[in-house]
């Protein structure tokens, strides 16, 4: 049996390292054009989603634009100017919403009409629990905004998520049983989202300029 020298064997799993590394680079770099598009379509899928239509990964580039114009609100944050994206449709706008789920990023969007009803709403998350806070991205979670409101009595007022939450108050939806933080993390995200589209929310729907209600309470709940 051939022996061969600690050098040769150090220098053949060297080669077979950088052989690799290489090769692993080239995949990565050869498919992340393909990885962005799918990222892109799944975008488009969910705004679709938010606005009551379902479309396929083949039919989302066409549907989303026959149904969705895209537009920036620019605003000013101490000084620096910000671009925010936003959608308009048919019925109104939808506004996109990202935050802090317990195991990382969680975001959504949902649709309002000019009135700031909700008309649909789709949420996900990178990270969260299967079965607890992963539920936000089910169905049965984003039907619950359907109908409620961003006004209470001509003022700005945020969705929040309660433990048995009034079914007949227009700012109130049921927290994920077991999901605590994640739902935690959805009222704060929600409280952002409608503060940083404020001037965007008010125009649409002529709220007063110094009305807002930013009096989001955050609970604890199993």
């Amino acid at each position: 049996m051939k022996k061969f020298s600690n050098k040769y064997i150090f220098l053949y799993a060297a080669i077979l390292v950088a052989v690799a590394a290489v090769t692993l680079t080239v995949v990565s770099v050869s498919l992340k054009p393909r990885q962005l598009r799918n990222q892109e379509i799944e975008r488009k899928q969910m705004l679709l989603r938010a606005i009551g239509i379902e479309a396929s990964a083949a039919e989302a580039e066409e549907q989303y634009g026959l149904n969705i114009t895209e537009d920036t609100l620019w605003t000013d944050n101490d000084g620096v100017r910000q671009a925010l994206p936003y959608y308009i449709f048919r019925e109104g706008v939808v506004l996109p919403f990202r935050g802090t789920g317990l195991w990382g990023p969680i975001w959504g969007y949902i649709a309002v009409d000019e009135d700031l009803t909700v008309k649909g709403a789709v949420f996900d998350h990178k990270g969260e629990t299967p079965g607890l806070g992963g539920e936000i991205a089910a169905d049965w979670f984003a039907h619950q905004f359907v109908g409620k409101s961003l006004l209470e009595d001509g003022v700005l007022s945020p969705i929040v998520l309660k433990k048995h939450a009034n079914p007949n108050s227009p700012h109130e939806v049921d927290a994920i049983s077991g999901g605590t933080m994640t739902s935690d993390g959805v009222t704060q995200m929600l409280a952002d989202g409608v503060e940083s589209y404020r001037s965007l929310l008010e125009a649409f729907s002529n709220v007063s300029e110094s009305e807002f209600s930013d009096d989001v309470d955050v609970e604890e709940y199993e």
